[in-house]
C-alpha cells in the first residue's frame, strides 16, 4: 500500500517512518499529482489554519475533501485531528476542514505550548498496552455523531473526560503524536484496520 504523508507543514518525516516500520511505502504529498498516485493519506500536526491555507495555496485543498469524500482512508494527528473534523470550535475567521468525522473539535483544548504535556492512554482497540500520548497544544472532542467510534479517552479531573482518539469508517483521528514517541500502535492500526 502506498501511503501519502499531507507535506505541508509538521511531523513529516516522523509519519513516513513510522508507517514504514509498519510495512508501508510512504511519500509526501506536496502536489494533486502526488495525492492520485497515493491509496491513503496521514495529515500530520503543526498548526490547522496554515495547512488549510497551504493547501488552498497548492490546490490540495478540494482534492483532498474529494478523496475523503469518496472514502479514501485518512489519519489525521492533531492538527489533522482537527482537519478532519466536521466541525471546530474556537475557529479563527474563516477557518475550513476537509471535514468527514461527525465530530465536534476544540482546538487548542488543552492550552497553549507551555501546557503541553505526555501521558499514558488505555485504547484497547489501538493496542493492548497503555500507549504514550503526547499532546501539543491538542484538540479534544467536544461532541461525536452515533456513528463515530471512540477509541481513547483522556480523563480530566474527576469528571472529565474528552475523546482523543476516534474513527468514523475509513477515517481515524488522535488529538496526540504517537509518530514522536516511537510507539507504534496507532500507524499499525491505520494500516491494519483503516486501511484494509
Amino acid at each position: 500500500m502506498l501511503v501519502g504523508v499531507l507535506a505541508l507543514q509538521g511531523d513529516v518525516r516522523e509519519h513516513i517512518v513510522s508507517l514504514e516500520k509498519c510495512g508501508a511505502d510512504a511519500i509526501t504529498v506536496r502536489t494533486p499529482q502526488e495525492l492520485k498516485e497515493v491509496e491513503a493519506l496521514v495529515i500530520p500536526g503543526g498548526e490547522s489554519t496554515t495547512i488549510a491555507s497551504l493547501a488552498h495555496t497548492f490546490d490540495l485543498f478540494e482534492p483532498i475533501s474529494l478523496r475523503i469524500k469518496s472514502g479514501m482512508p485518512t489519519y489525521g494527528s492533531c492538527a489533522g485531528m482537527i482537519l478532519l473534523a466536521d466541525q471546530i470550535l474556537d475557529a479563527k475567521a474563516g477557518q475550513k476542514s476537509f471535514g468527514g468525522i461527525n465530530m465536534i473539535v476544540r482546538r487548542n483544548a488543552f492550552g497553549r505550548q507551555i501546557d503541553s504535556f505526555e501521558t499514558d492512554l488505555i485504547a484497547p482497540a489501538l493496542s493492548a498496552n497503555p500507549i504514550r500520548a503526547v499532546f501539543i497544544r491538542a484538540p479534544w472532542v467536544e461532541e461525536t455523531g452515533k456513528d463515530v467510534e471512540i477509541l481513547a479517552r483522556y480523563q480530566r479531573g474527576e469528571a472529565d473526560s474528552y475523546p482523543v482518539a476516534v474513527r468514523q469508517g475509513r477515517l481515524l483521528a488522535t488529538a496526540f503524536h504517537p509518530e514522536i514517541t516511537g510507539d507504534l500502535s496507532v500507524h499499525r492500526y491505520f494500516i491494519d484496520e483503516v486501511c484494509k
